[in-house]
């Protein structure tokens, strides 16, 4: 079993990564309902419309750093011998705590207001939607670190 900092070293391996981060996240928020939703749906519309493979571009910049968030998680559950989608549910909050100190660190250093301000508006609520991801994540995962 690989490291998804390993996949990631191959240039064609990672742009495929990238890309299924893209449709991960299109996913997820097309899913998004109620009035939450609807704010989730509205600064996704915002930052596409700003630019529209920012998302993707966006993935590829921050794919290193979450790879090495995500490769812990992801080695343990391999030598556990636990199926990748209970595995991620069920440390969900953990790794989207993770991942959260690369975004957070990121929106620190940017200068880009009105992406700051999108994703201060939604960092509130960006663990439990990012839990709600795991399953999609964890078949990421499975996919591309097997």
């Amino acid at each position: 079993m690989g490291s998804l900092t390993e996949t990631i070293a191959d240039p064609g391996r990672r742009k495929a990564v990238v890309d299924d981060c893209a449709h991960l996240i299109d996913a997820e928020v097309a899913d998004k309902g109620g009035l939450s939703g609807l704010g989730i749906k509205g600064a996704y519309k915002t930052v596409k419309s700003l630019r529209p493979d920012m998302i993707t571009r966006s993935m590829d910049h921050l794919l290193d750093d979450f790879s090495k968030q995500v490769d812990p998680f992801w080695l343990d559950c391999q030598k556990t011998g636990q199926a990748p989608r209970s595995y991620f549910v069920a440390k969900k909050v953990e790794v989207a705590n993770a991942l959260l100190q690369i975004t957070d660190a990121r929106a620190a250093r940017s200068d880009h207001k009105t992406l700051v301000k999108a994703y201060k508006g939604l960092r509130g609520m960006a663990v439990d939607h990012i839990g709600a991801a795991m399953p999609r994540f964890a078949d990421l995962l499975q996919k591309h670190a097997s």
